[in-house]
């Protein structure tokens, strides 16, 4: 099925506002509501999912209608706290449709993070008291089931969830175009930054390309991959480097992307209080969730630089052309932190970037080990 047939049958039904986080298992959807935003219907790009569930659930305070809220199944753990103190038909009782993305569907090939939650996306559901159905390949099924799940919506006011498998959904082109505020890409200013280090350093990347490419800057330098490589938890980097760096005394490095930032923006204030001075937080903003599509991130319209010092960094810096990057990564590890690099990059990645070969487990004890060795 195509996203103009699925947009059809869901404007046939009168849903026509969206709101969630990106999830590449139905990226060509994302990529059809972006074209589509503010033409036919209205999608409102969240900072996360439980920030989705609330606003949709706003649209139905004011409209009577129901919303439409799309995360990946790693989205639905964090929705659990306003599912059940929000929408749930025990407190207001909010109607909602969720577009579910199963990442680490039982049996199918999967990253080890998605493994887990795959395996426990629908006896969690099940669990929630959520009615939920499998999402239909194919139009005349899809408005079928649609209007089953309506019924079931107005009946209970309540959530359902579709649960959405790979490959259901055709490819689709974006029609948007944009010029990219840089000229060079994220795994170049890796390779730059990773340059300018000593080697004493403590690193920490983010989850998805960020850490595929860090990973592969190692190898291809012939050193080892003693760096902690966060596949999962999005937007959770800063924080796991803010608890290193306030027991340790090596230099913090954090590679960050914008849109995991923006997930967990709160972490900044906290750096920001706590003031470990040996921290130095790389945010690479390209405005786009590259790993799962390339969908828009808000950060174009985010002072990123006064969003860092209101939060109580040290200083805050940013880069948007390549060759002043490596003077300026030197510049900054002389000054105490807590300080962030905002590097506009492009987005975009290799197509034939590899992944971690090590497994997570095997990630954390190097990395422990190899922290454990630095601050002897």
């Amino acid at each position: 099925m195509n996203p103009h047939e699925m947009w059809n049958i869901f404007q046939k039904k009168g849903l026509d506002f969206f709101t969630g986080v990106p999830d590449s298992t139905f990226k060509s959807w994302m990529s059809f509501l972006d074209d589509m935003n503010g033409k036919v219907l209205q999608n409102v790009i969240a900072a996360n999912e439980c920030e989705a569930l609330a606003i949709a659930s706003g649209y139905h305070l004011a409209t009577k209608k129901c919303g439409i809220v799309y995360m990946q199944n790693s989205g639905l753990g964090k929705t659990v706290n306003p599912i059940t103190s929000l929408a749930d038909p025990e407190v207001y009782s909010i109607p909602l449709l969720m577009l579910i993305g199963w990442r680490g569907e039982p049996g199918k090939k999967d990253e080890p993070q998605h493994k887990k939650m795959g395996r426990i996306t629908i006896p969690l559901l099940d669990t929630l008291e959520i009615r939920h159905t499998i999402f239909p390949d194919n139009p005349k099924d899809l408005e079928l089931e649609l209007s089953k799940a309506l019924t079931y919506i107005k009946e209970k006011n309540s959530p359902f969830a579709f649960i959405i498998k790979k490959n259901t959904l055709d490819p689709y082109k974006s029609q948007k175009t944009k010029e990219p505020k840089s000229n060079f890409s994220r795994e170049e200013a890796i390779q730059a930054i990773i340059s300018q280090l000593e080697g004493q350093e403590v690193i920490i990347s983010t989850t998805g390309k960020t850490s595929r490419e860090l990973f592969e800057t190692r190898i291809s330098r012939r050193e080892d991959p003693r760096d902690f490589y966060t596949v999962g938890s999005m937007g959770c980097a800063s924080a796991i480097g803010l608890g290193i760096a306030l027991n340790s005394k090596k230099k913090t490095v954090i590679l960050d992307g914008d849109g995991a930032m923006i997930m967990q923006m709160g972490s900044l204030a906290t750096i920001g209080h706590y003031k470990p001075s040996n921290y130095y937080h790389f945010l690479f903003d390209n405005n786009v969730h590259d790993s799962t599509g390339g969908q828009p991130t808000v950060s174009d319209t985010i002072k990123l630089e006064k969003l860092a010092e209101a939060c109580g960094y040290a200083s805050v810096i940013t880069i948007s052309d390549k060759e002043k990057l490596s003077e300026t990564v030197k510049k900054v590890f002389l000054k105490p932190g807590p300080a962030m690099i905002i590097v506009k990059v492009k987005p975009g990645a290799r197509a034939d970037l590899g992944r971690p070969t090590t497994t997570p487990i095997e990630n954390k004890q190097y990395f422990m080990n190899y922290l454990e060795e630095l601050n002897k």
